[in-house]
Formats: structure tokens, sequence, C-alpha cells
């Protein structure tokens, strides 16, 4: 476990970047854990932080082997570089982000263009940097971002799949589309085009936020609720992570599966109580 926290003697009339001053007062704890899964041999997932950005981004690389691997590794290490760059001169922004990973997009299908690999190396991308009240959200693919807000727990990204993009257009109902065989068709990948749509957002940030970055490792093995009950009954961002890696392998760990959870201000009182009634109340057992 990692907790992040302003130095509180941080005078902002002196750091011209102070205009998070919202930060200096709150806390942050956050972890990442990644695994194969028990199926798969190699890791195509990749995740990194810049904690002094609050900057955390995390991949699922496609292509399968060394391919799908590298990919991902590129799309981190390029937005990290990139945001880190940017922040000497720029405040954070969602148009900042969505440039980082367009670079990251032109470097991916460079390498698979020099290495032969033009129809086989590509990767989703998550990213989240908190910056003043807000948290800026980025996304390409099927990876996802989740918030827990008190009681109330919901998807901040739409996925980019084919499967989704049925379920918006009302032809395919979410639980038709969770037994779809078709979950693996992406119709938005870094690394497939020399250019990329990327989606952004920008979600109000309040004390007590809980905030998921995963694979589609994690989702396709445990329900909203599951992931839900572990983010409110964990005692920190560690255990949670730990815990709904663990869950994702018992349930059958098919893919690789990687989770980053950040948790801003201190636990929420209460929020153990309901999120435990949801738990019980679910179809789903841990």
């Amino acid at each position: 476990m990692i907790t992040l926290r302003m130095d509180d003697k941080q005078n902002s009339s002196r750091d011209p970047h102070s205009a998070d001053r919202a930060l200096e007062k709150k806390a942050f704890d956050y972890a990442i854990a990644t695994d194969a899964g028990r199926v798969r041999k190699n890791n195509e997932d990749k995740a990194g932080a810049a904690p002094e950005m609050y900057l955390f981004v995390l991949c699922d690389g496609m292509g399968g082997l060394e391919a799908g691997e590298r990919a991902s590794a590129l799309a981190v290490e390029t937005v990290l570089a990139e945001v880190g760059t940017a922040a000497k001169t720029a405040q954070p922004s969602a148009e900042g982000l969505s440039v980082a990973i367009e670079h990251a997009n032109e470097k991916i299908f460079k390498l698979a263009h020099d290495s032969g690999l033009k129809a086989g190396m590509g990767s989703t991308i998550v990213a989240v940097q908190f910056h003043g009240e807000r948290a800026i959200v980025a996304h390409v693919g099927d990876s996802r971002v989740y918030r827990l807000r008190r009681a109330e727990f919901s998807q901040v990204t739409d996925d980019h799949s084919f499967v989704a993009e049925q379920v918006r257009r009302g032809i395919l109902t979410q639980e038709e589309a969770s037994r779809s065989q078709l979950q693996n068709i992406l119709i938005r990948a870094l690394g497939v085009e020399p250019t990329v749509l990327v989606s952004t957002t920008e979600e109000l940030l309040l004390d007590g936020d809980t905030f998921l970055l995963c694979s589609d490792g994690l989702t396709r093995e445990l329900s909203d609720s599951q992931i839900a009950g572990v983010l409110g009954e964990a005692d920190s961002a560690q255990d949670a992570v730990d815990t709904l890696v663990r869950l994702a392998n018992e349930a059958g760990g098919e893919d690789n599966i990687t989770a980053i959870v950040i948790r801003s201000g201190k636990s929420r009182g209460g929020v153990r109580k309901t999120i435990g009634k949801w738990f019980k109340n679910s179809d789903e057992t841990v």
C-alpha cells in the first residue's frame, strides 16, 4: 500500500502548480495488482502510476505473447512520460491526457508495422488523473474505470466493443451481452489504425470516492455487486486489489487480471454496511 498525501506546509502563493489546493487536504491511498490468471502463461496487461502527478494508467495488450506485452508496456510508458513532460508547462487536462494517448497509438502502430505485425499488435487503455476537484478520465477499448461513491457503484467508461455497441443500440440486453461469444471484438483499440479517437470525461471528485481501473480479466469473472462489495469492505487499496485478483482467479482466471484502486480521503463510515447488504443479497457468492 502506498499513501499519497500532499505536504500540508505547501504554500500555494509560492507554487505555480498549486491550483491543486483541494488535493493538499486529501489523502490518496492507491495500490496496483496484476496476475496472468490460471489459463494464460504470459501477462499482456500493464499498469503504472506517477503519484506525484496523481496519474494512473492501465493497459490490456492484444496480439498474443510478446506482441501484446510490448504494446501495453509501450502505451503505459508513453502516457506517463508525455504527461510528465507536459506538466512542466501546463495544468492537467482531458485534452493533454488524450494527446498523450494518441501519441501512444502512433508508437504502437509504428512498432507493429516495423515488426511485421500489422494486424497483430494493439492495446486497450484507461487513464485517470486527479486535479483539484476533478478526476480526468480517458480510455480506448474495453478496460474500465468504476467509481464507488458512498453506496453508489457506477461504471465511468463505456466499452468500445461490438457487444457493448449492440447493447447501446438496444439490439442486445445486458444479460445477452454477458453470454455473447463476441465479447473479445473491439471497435476501437490502440495500434490498430494510424489514428485513434480517445474518449474523455471529467468527474467531480468527492472525499471518500474510490476509483477502480481494471482489465476485462476482472470484469468477466466478477459481477458489479461482487466488485462493489470488495471495494466497500476493504480496509485499504492494497487489500482491495489483492482480494479482487484472488477472487477473479478463484472464479476461473481465464484471462490476465489487473486492478488499480485509488481511494480519496478517509474511509467512508456506513458504506460497509450498505455494500454488505448488496453483497449478501446478490446471487453470486465469494
